[in-house]
């Protein structure tokens, strides 16, 4: 997914009002000097770009989305083909030189930009959507930002794949995670359209090619098409291209090979002052929340057509917000969206609601872009940010929300941006498929939380990490504070990679990383590694290790 925001939902009831401080310097402005300069690029990327320290582009090309984490590799290839990337990837493997790959550049850790990386493979020129005939399938290139893989599939097919908010994300860390939206719960995970990839990868030989895996059961590779639905970014090798086709569709119409979006969706944003909400009254919204969730979460759920974001931001922020979208065109949509209002406000009294807007009726299109302008996060590029994951079979309890509750109303921390977020994109369509088909575990959950703060001044790193890790070990302290898999939780989502998962002082539920965020699937993941990666070339902090 993309990670529901904190700093606004919506315009007028659901945004939150206050405009950013810019810092004195950005993050990462201090980038080594030295090595060649390259020229300007004055056209369209037709050959390999390679940038060195000293470079103006070169800090730009160096950090991602969270501005913690800034890169010092020893140059950045920006490539726009294939053949580019296997002959970027043989470069730095017969140099001995360390790898990472960046598509959209969120990745929240740092697995991108760090010390140990020599060389930064940036997708950006690589970033065409198009039907490919031969297929029979939506091809879209591994630097393709969400934002025109929607505007491409939509004003050309009339079609969509159900994926996150923000704009930005690209597709190849988004997708090999899995992907959620608002269309998740009604048409499944991004991957569970993903009909083939073209990964590049590095033999044992040492020598890069590109391989093509399909999901089609008589695929020699189709172990290498498995991992990437769902094994995380950054373990097998880049994958260059995906095509996507929804299971069971078939002729030669474009518009009738994957998901159709709604004609029209209902829009609902509600705002709950703090001021109505005192301990109790905040568990019961939460723990309606869950139940409503926990209630709904079946594949033939006829409330699969709704999914909302209940973004629970600091008291400092002044409110906190329902954000909830409706297939417009399905039987009984209004009465479902009106019903999940009341069921989730139930208890808070008649004068708790004081924000709410009636629900608009727009175009699918419209409603997308109106989502992501609406979160000024999704654009600031100067927030530094820290976040922690969990996804949830049953509702929170009681405690639990009073832990947020104690986190959210802290007056020695006051940061707005700071939040626990629900987000109802679990459940339904994605459930029906199961735990094994793909390397996403995660198919019985009802709904999943992001724990998350962003701030701009590295002076405040120390009180928003430490806030972060209060609240996340508060929440889970029965269970060792991690969300272990069992009858409430389901442990943790790739996409949202946690530095602290890994480290004993924070994870103490003694169950290892690699079963939060994969469960029952990692032992095959480590096999298709040694088959596709044997020498470990494509690796990071939390990559899938060698068997």
């Amino acid at each position: 997914m993309e990670r529901p925001s904190r700093r606004g939902l919506l315009g007028g009831a659901a945004l939150v009002a206050g405009a950013a401080t810019l810092p004195a310097s950005p993050a990462g402005a201090t980038a080594s000097s030295g090595g060649p300069v390259t020229a300007p690029i004055t056209g369209p990327i037709t050959g390999p770009v390679t940038v060195y320290p000293g470079d103006p582009r070169y800090q730009e090309l160096t950090v991602g989305y969270n501005q913690r984490w800034v890169g010092a590799p020893d140059y950045v290839r920006v490539v726009s083909s294939t053949a580019q990337v296997v002959a970027a990837v043989q470069e730095a493997v017969d140099a001995g030189k360390r790898i990472s790959v960046v598509s959209g550049g969120h990745c929240l850790a740092p697995f991108v930009f760090n010390s140990d990386v020599d060389v930064v493979i940036d997708l950006s020129g690589l970033d065409e959507v198009y039907f490919d005939q031969q297929r029979g399938a939506f091809a879209v290139e591994g630097g393709a930002r969400l934002s025109g893989v929607y505007d491409t599939l939509f004003k050309k097919w009339g079609v969509t794949v159900p994926g996150g908010m923000c704009p930005t994300v690209g597709i190849g860390g988004h997708a090999t995670g899995g992907g959620y939206g608002f269309l998740s719960r009604q048409f499944g995970a991004v991957i569970d359209h993903l009909a083939a990839v073209e990964v590049v990868v590095v033999d044992r030989s040492g020598t890069a090619r590109a391989v093509t895996a399909s999901r089609d059961p008589g695929d020699p590779n189709r172990d290498l098409w498995w991992a990437c639905a769902g094994g995380g970014g950054g373990n097998f090798g880049i994958v260059t291209r995906f095509w996507f086709r929804t299971p069971g569709t078939s002729g030669a119409n474009p518009s009738r090979l994957l998901v159709n979006p709604p004609k029209d969706v209902l829009l609902s944003a509600v705002g709950i002052p703090w001021s109505m909400l005192d301990r109790t009254k905040f568990a019961t919204l939460v723990t309606n929340w869950g139940a409503w969730y926990e209630g709904h979460a079946a594949p033939d759920s006829p409330a699969r057509i709704l999914s909302g974001v209940a973004s629970l931001s600091h008291r400092s922020s002044g409110n906190v917000f329902l954000l909830t979208q409706v297939d417009a065109t399905a039987p009984d949509a209004a009465r479902i969206l009106a019903d999940y209002l009341g069921a989730l406000t139930a208890g808070l009294g008649a004068d708790a609601v004081v924000a709410a807007q009636p629900a608009q009726r727009l175009p699918w299109l419209r409603a997308v872009k109106l989502i992501a302008a609406s979160i000024p996060s999704f654009i600031n590029p100067t927030l530094r940010g820290s976040s922690k994951s969990a996804y949830l079979r049953r509702s929170y309890t009681a405690a639990q929300a009073g832990a947020m509750y104690d986190a959210l109303t802290r007056t020695d921390f006051a940061n707005p941006a700071a939040a626990v977020t629900l987000a109802g994109f679990s459940g339904g369509a994605i459930n029906a498929v199961p735990a094994t088909r793909t390397a996403l575990a995660h198919r019985d959950a009802a709904f999943w939380t992001l724990f998350e703060t962003q701030w701009q001044d590295p002076a405040a790193d120390a009180a928003n990490i430490g806030w972060l890790r209060d609240l996340y070990g508060s929440v889970w302290a029965a269970t060792g504070g991690y969300p272990v898999p069992g009858d409430q939780a389901d442990g943790c989502y790739i996409n949202n990679p946690d530095p602290d998962i890994t480290d004993p002082a924070f994870n103490r539920s003694g169950v290892p990383w690699q079963t939060l965020y994969y469960k029952g699937n990692y032992a095959r993941l480590q096999q298709v590694k040694a088959a596709y990666d044997p020498r470990d070339v494509f690796r990071h902090a939390q990559s899938i290790s060698l068997p």
